[in-house]
């Protein structure tokens, strides 16, 4: 019997949480991640880090523990990847698009070869904010049981990582035929904040805003673009329109 190797598309995928605040939790993900053979760990503001209750739930995986990247938020997280699912226990009354594990995998793979690629989990106790999720292209929900729909951090990273490895060893990444302009990929994490706080700009410069709650309007926004899958190349027509919009005279 052959031994299987780790798919390569996996040094594409990110894990990336949030706040924990048990390191023995940050352990067993990493334990997690190495069994289904993902290495890339990020951690935004551990609450207790490194700690050896990390080093002794991660058994044999201290390798991810010692190479995990520590940031201080989302933002350098996800920094350069081309798409982003934050995970949330609970269904929210959202415009992001919200997936199951599988089907999460699934729409992710289509974009990996272009990028990296994040899954994000929030602090055990609260998930992420609606702040957090605005940086998300899709909410990735794992159904579980409604009499006791609380899974363990690490669990829920097993899960994820367990069905990325599936689809790896599986099936084979179809490329889409024809050679692509580079500015037709897809923009990245930190071209998308860019271009948020570009927009705000112009639209608070035209008084588009007016009596309306900004923070409203924008989230609305995020929503609209996260789902539209923009290319580098729209991303400059966007923020070509807002510099249009900045250089005319402000309006009376």
């Amino acid at each position: 019997m052959t031994q299987q190797t780790n798919p390569p598309q996996l040094n594409n995928i990110r894990i990336v949480l949030v706040n924990t605040s048990h390191p023995g939790n940050i352990g067993a993900a990493a334990r997690a991640m190495k069994n289904m053979g993902l290495s890339r760990l990020y951690l935004v503001e551990p609450k207790s880090y490194p700690s050896m209750d990390a080093v002794y739930r991660a058994v044999g995986a201290v390798d991810v523990l010692d190479n995990a990247v520590v940031v201080k938020d989302l933002n350098e997280a996800v920094s350069g990847c081309v798409w982003v699912a934050g995970t949330s226990a609970r269904l929210r009354t959202i415009e992001w698009p919200i997936l199951e594990p599988r089907e999460c995998v699934q729409t992710s793979l289509e974009k990996i070869e272009q990028g990296d690629i994040a899954i994000v989990f929030g602090r055990e106790n609260s998930g992420l904010t609606n702040d957090e999720m605005e940086k998300c292209n899709a909410l990735l929900h794992i159904p579980t049981n409604p009499d006791f729909s609380s899974l363990n951090l690490a669990a829920a990273v097993q899960v994820v990582c367990y069905e990325y490895r599936l689809a790896l060893m599986n099936i084979k990444i179809t490329k889409k035929k024809g050679s692509k302009h580079r500015y037709d990929a897809l923009a990245q994490s930190n071209q998308m904040d860019g271009m948020y706080d570009h927009l705000h700009d112009a639209l608070d410069y035209l008084g588009f805003f007016g009596a309306n709650n900004s923070d409203v309007v924008m989230h609305r926004l995020k929503g609209l673009f996260n789902r539209a899958d923009v290319t580098q190349r729209e991303v400059s027509i966007v923020r070509g329109i807002c510099s249009a919009i900045q250089d005319k005279k402000r309006p009376r």
